[in-house]
């Protein structure tokens, strides 16, 4: 089965349309393998990551919340920002920082906006999707939720996305979607849409409600709980019902010096 999407390579100019069968990429005419091709990010706008919207997740942590200085559980959407320093690419290397033993990979939805998003409401949020892609949302391990983690999830390199965006109309149950995570080749998780506490339409109308959110931005439909974790040398693959599979192998960083000299 084939299916069209849209990609983004090394040298191109902006989006391209491609055509994916099962193991092979159509692209201007010529049928190329994955590996032949070098991927970039096929979004280029914000990225907003979304935390406790998975109903296992938030079970998980009721306790933490009824502590100070919560008291409860939040009422709206928690979000945070995946910089552009983050942003990587399909089949692109994932560097551990040298002094961590493993980090957290997070296989997620990612939806993309198609225009300028305000107030909008439930009943309208598809018309303001474009499509949608896979993250892998990648964390060192921590535990606190009363500061920013930046320094644990904002590091070079920690939101492969893609290979591609497929337009929304090619994906007809967006909010029943199996997100699989492979390690080596081994399953580690299992997830589904289906099981987010905000569905698609009312993230959508929760977050504008407050923000606004611009064309090509991308939003998160959030992170599963017990993240899997990955070591140097593990290659980590998520795979998500009619988007595809983003690939990712984990490598320690190479020490750097100010200006991104080599040590």
């Amino acid at each position: 089965m084939m299916y069209h999407a849209k990609a983004r390579f090394a040298n191109g100019i902006g989006l391209e349309d491609i055509a994916v069968a099962q193991s092979y990429i159509e692209w201007k005419g010529e049928k190329l393998t994955e590996d032949a091709l070098s991927w970039q990010s096929p979004v280029t706008g914000t990225v907003y990551g979304t935390l406790l919207n998975f109903q296992e997740q938030m079970d998980a942590l009721k306790n933490q919340f009824e502590k100070p200085p919560y008291h409860q559980a939040p009422e709206r959407p928690v979000l945070y920002i995946k910089p552009r320093n983050t942003i990587n690419a399909h089949l692109k290397e994932v560097a551990i920082p040298l002094d961590v033993d493993e980090i957290e990979v997070n296989g997620t939805l990612g939806i993309v906006i198609s225009k300028t998003a305000t107030n909008v409401k439930e009943v309208d949020a598809f018309d303001y999707v474009e499509g949608y892609t896979i993250v892998n949302d990648v964390s060192i391990p921590h535990q606190s939720y009363f500061r920013p983690a930046i320094k644990q999830k904002a590091r070079d390199g920690f939101c492969p996305i893609g290979p591609w965006v497929v337009p929304k109309e090619n994906v007809p149950e967006p909010d029943s979607l199996m997100i699989w995570t492979f390690k080596n080749d081994e399953l580690i998780q299992v997830n589904n849409t289906k099981d987010l506490i905000r569905p698609i339409p009312r993230l959508i109308q929760d977050v504008t409600e407050y923000m606004t959110l611009a064309k090509g931005d991308l939003l998160l439909v959030g992170l599963p709980n017990h993240p899997p974790t990955a070591k140097h040398g593990d290659t980590i693959r998520i795979e998500i019902d009619y988007i595809g599979s983003l690939e990712n192998r984990f490598v320690y960083e190479n020490v750097q010096i100010a200006g991104g000299e080599k040590r």
